[in-house]
This record gives C-alpha cells, structure tokens and sequence, in this order.
C-alpha cells in the first residue's frame, strides 16, 4: 500500500472517529481525504473486508454500549445522540449488530468494545509463516495493561471464521464472534478487562499471576468448544484456540505486545500454550 493510500485511509479513520455523535456523509469523508467517494469505497473495503458505512454503525453502537452499561442516559437519549430518530430505530439497529436488544444487553453483558477503532493491518512472521491480520487500536488501554505487569493476558482466536465467512456468509460470522465473545465475558470476574484485539482475536487481561488459576480460567471457557450457533437454520460448531502471555516487567511495547497476543493461541482447539 502506497503512501498516499496510507494517508488517506488514516484520515478517514480520525474523521470518522472525530465525528461518531455528528451526521456522517461518506461524500464528506472521501473530500475530507481528497479521494473520490468510489475510491475510497473500495480502498476501504479491500484493506479491511467491510464497508465504510458498515464500520461506522458499528463504531457507534459499540459507543452506545458503553453508554448503556454506564446508564448515564436513556435508551432515546442515546439513539438520537448516534443518529437514530427513535428508540425503536435504535433497538433494531442494536440488536441487529449485538445479538440482542439494549435492556437485555444491559443486563447480561460486561463487554462493550464489540468494534474498536480500526487500526492498519499488520504482518508478521510465525513460525515460519507470515501472518496478516486486522488489528483494532487498543492504546487507551495500553498504561493500565502496564500497570498489570507480572499476571498474564489470556488470548484467544476463533477456530475457521474464514470458512464459515465463505460458506455462510458474514452474518454467521457475526455470530460465530458474538458467541466466542459471550463465553469469555461470562468468565470475566471482578477486575478483568477484555478486549478485541483484530477480526477473529480477543485478549482477557487476568490479573492472575498463578499459572494454575490462568490454566482452569481458560479451560473453562475453552470447555464450550463445539457448542454451536443457529444461522438460517443451520447449527455452526463454534471452536476457540487460546495461550496465555505473562506481561513482563520492564518496557512494553504496544507493537510488540499486539504481535505476542496474536501469535499466542495453540495450534489446536482446546489446549492453552504458554
């Protein structure tokens, strides 16, 4: 990807990112970006495999989320804050990206960051092999993961989401995710934090220090491999890898973090790799 690619594709992500509560033209983006609306259509779309308008739903449903676990505001006052004339068009909108309406997201869940801040996608080489993945931006969090040096982060990747992608489609995909993000919340205790660190990829931070008690923590959550999803009629078995990285005392690097956290899960469904 050239420069000027590069650029555009950054600036688009801040305009969306800086304007998320206002109304959002893609024309507007793609003069903001000095790209033509079909052009930067495209160059969105091939780089990260969704759709500008796609993205910005989801920016804003994650927002309004987070808005929602907070309950500093009602259900209206948060749709009208993203753009949505009602609270019936909200609840649609939402359930259709979550799985499930506000009030019972509000009650169930813990997790809000379902689409971060997209950041440019990264290459590297595992063993042997070089590797290209989504990656969402995860610095807000980066001085509190410092502050947990010494326990370990559990990360976790879903089991073939590119061929459930191409079989049945990205709604199923959609699913397969929400579920493996479900059973990762539904363990999160008192003082664990997760977040999605690209398409397919989660990370837990723990807080545990004890080898063991990071071990039985992911096996529970491992233990509902197989255990499906329903897509238009169809049981999906839904599957996660994980491996558990110990945060090291010293100087930490976000890109060498984000590489570690990636690279982590075992090759096979199941086991946990340390």
């Amino acid at each position: 990807m050239n420069a000027d690619k590069l650029n555009s594709l950054t600036a688009a992500l801040e305009y969306i990112e800086n304007n998320l509560a206002d109304e959002i033209s893609q024309d507007n983006i793609a003069r903001h970006v000095c790209c033509s609306l079909s052009g930067l259509q495209k160059l969105f779309r091939s780089v990260f495999h969704k759709s500008v308008g796609d993205y910005i739903t989801r920016r804003r449903l994650t927002l309004a989320a987070r808005e929602i676990q907070q309950n500093k505001a009602s259900f209206l006052d948060i749709a009208l804050k993203y753009g949505y004339g009602s609270a019936e068009a909200f609840t649609r909108a939402f359930t259709r990206v979550w799985g499930m309406t506000p009030s019972e997201y509000r009650r169930s869940w813990h997790f809000s960051g379902l689409t971060p801040r997209l950041d440019l996608p990264r290459k590297f080489m595992h063993e042997g092999e070089l590797i290209m993945t989504h990656r969402y931006d995860i610095s807000e969090l980066y001085d509190y993961i410092r502050s947990k040096q010494g326990t370990y982060i559990l990360s976790f990747d879903t089991s073939r989401l590119m061929e459930i992608n191409d079989t049945y489609g990205h709604e199923a995909g959609d699913k397969v995710i929400l579920e493996c993000l479900h059973r990762i919340d539904c363990e999160c205790a008192d003082g664990m934090i997760m977040f999605r660190i690209g398409g397919d990829e989660f990370a837990m931070l723990t807080g545990l220090s004890d080898k063991t008690a990071v071990s039985g923590l992911a096996h529970r959550i491992l233990s509902h491999n197989g255990e499906t999803v329903e897509h238009n009629g169809v049981d999906i078995p839904v599957n996660m890898r994980a491996g558990a990285v110990m945060l090291k005392t010293g100087k930490l690097s976000y890109s060498e973090l984000f590489t570690e956290l990636v690279s982590a899960p075992s090759m096979t469904p199941g086991e946990v790799k340390f």
